[in-house]
């Protein structure tokens, strides 16, 4: 099983995302170039940004947390909240809107990366150049008018690649394409040596400490899920796993648990757990939702189980229904399902009042993989179209997915129309808030 040891962790471990001519966006190593031993125990795979170096494979990058056993994964309806999950509620309008995770990268951010790996930039640059783009992602969410922010994840990588170099016991594999467009067989892979170890946590916690001492909005926390985190994992006969994907999977519930438990005795109130693999790597249901109710056993939060059906460079790779993926979904330890409802022009939202809705819905209403920018109007349409299926205090506004694949230009205007076409589907259902309604996004 993956370990977390006993100390806890520092609170900055960005990872340098890699250099994108080598490989194709996301690659995480070139394998012709000897690569510098870092922190993260001696992780081979990338250079930490801060340029943090630990000399031998102890792993002396400041203490780390214990592992945390959840010890088996009840299948029941979801708990009752807790007074500090209603508190997340208690606060926020009807129809609260929220970002999934990732922000749209500035150009500048994009050419620092480029520097950064490069060796061009010291570790106070690379520093800097991260806590900037952060901030610039929560100043985005903030202008926009948004009521439930998250940190943009801008010191993730094409959403897990970033991981990866945390973890011990993996080595790269070429990408199965290099020529041509990117696509999911573009990208890195890895291969396990050994059972796979996270030895300083997956650096959730920090991205999270840093988010809430630069805003004073209700925040989110993300984190992968085992799924999701098994994606560009490549099991063969004979190796650790023995081909199996599920033991795999199973091997990063403790890790992710312990950063969740972590995660609220930091302050996180509101905990989303991605995991759009659920809807694309081959499984059942039943045995992917064991594995979640096994991650977030013990976390004292609000949860949100996100699936989508796969966004790399705005293309889907999942069959994109969830209507099969019912009722085995229902038995998830959530208070909150974040669904993607836009790119599809809403089909199965009719779905719900099928099932029943027996927890609070987030529904995409503005598509994160088209340019085409929405109207206020057509946001609006799209809740009262929800409104119909979902009770209005069960429904949250959300982008279909994260903004990562998109320019930030695009992210901010589409964020601006999700957050005037939520105020004024409010009004039309009779739920304006006073003195919120009326105030208009900032540009």
């Amino acid at each position: 099983m993956i370990t977390v040891p006993s100390e806890a962790r520092t609170s900055t471990q960005e990872v340098l995302p890699p250099k994108r001519a080598v490989l194709g966006p996301g690659a995480a190593i070139d394998p012709r170039v000897p690569q510098k031993r870092t922190c993260m125990a001696d992780s081979p795979i990338i250079p930490c940004a801060t340029g943090c170096i630990s000399p031998t494979n102890s792993g002396t990058h400041g203490p780390r947390r214990p592992d945390e056993r959840s010890g088996g994964a009840p299948t029941c309806v979801p708990p009752a909240p807790s007074d500090k999950q209603q508190r997340v509620t208690a606060a926020l309008p009807p129809i609260p809107t929220h970002v999934m995770g990732s922000h749209g990268f500035p150009g500048w951010f994009w050419t620092a990366l480029d520097k950064i790996k490069a060796g061009d930039y010291g570790q106070t640059d690379a520093k800097e150049t991260f806590d900037d783009a952060t901030q610039l992602a929560i100043r985005d969410q903030e202008r926009a008018g948004v009521d439930v922010i998250c940190d943009g994840e801008m010191r993730r990588f094409f959403f897990v690649q970033t991981f990866y170099a945390k973890m011990d016991g993996l080595e790269p594999v070429e990408p199965l394409r290099k020529t041509g467009l990117y696509a999911y067989d573009s990208a890195p892979r890895y291969r396990p040596r050994e059972r796979i170890t996270v030895p300083g946590g997956l650096g959730v916690v920090e991205e999270f400490q840093y988010l809430k001492s630069q805003t004073e909005k209700p925040v989110k926390a993300t984190c992968p899920g085992p799924v999701t985190l098994s994606i560009h994992v490549q099991l063969r006969p004979g190796d650790a796993y023995h081909n199996d994907r599920l033991a795999l999977c199973w091997d990063f519930v403790p890790a992710i648990n312990a950063e969740l438990r972590a995660l609220v005795e930091a302050g996180a109130d509101y905990i989303q757990l991605d995991e759009p693999s659920a809807a694309i790597v081959p499984g059942q249901v039943d045995e992917y939702v064991k594995m979640f109710n096994a991650c977030v056993e013990g976390v004292r939060a609000r949860i949100a189980y996100h699936i989508c059906f796969g966004n790399l460079l705005s293309r889907p790779r999942g069959k994109r229904s969830y209507r099969w993926m019912f009722p085995a979904l229902l038995d998830a330890r959530c208070q909150q399902f974040v669904f993607e409802y836009a790119n599809r022009e809403m089909a199965e939202i009719e779905h719900w009042k099928e099932i029943g809705v027996d927890r609070d819905v987030a529904c995409g209403v503005v598509d994160v993989k088209s340019f085409y920018m929405e109207s206020p109007e057509d946001v609006a349409e799209r809740l009262e179209l929800c409104a119909k299926f979902i009770p209005v205090e069960r429904l949250s506004a959300v982008p279909d997915c994260g903004f990562f694949p998109v320019p930030r230009w695009v992210a901010f205007e589409k964020l601006k129309r999700l957050v005037a076409g939520t105020r004024l589907a409010r009004r039309r259902l009779g739920l304006s808030v006073p003195g919120a309604n009326d105030i208009s996004p900032r540009s």
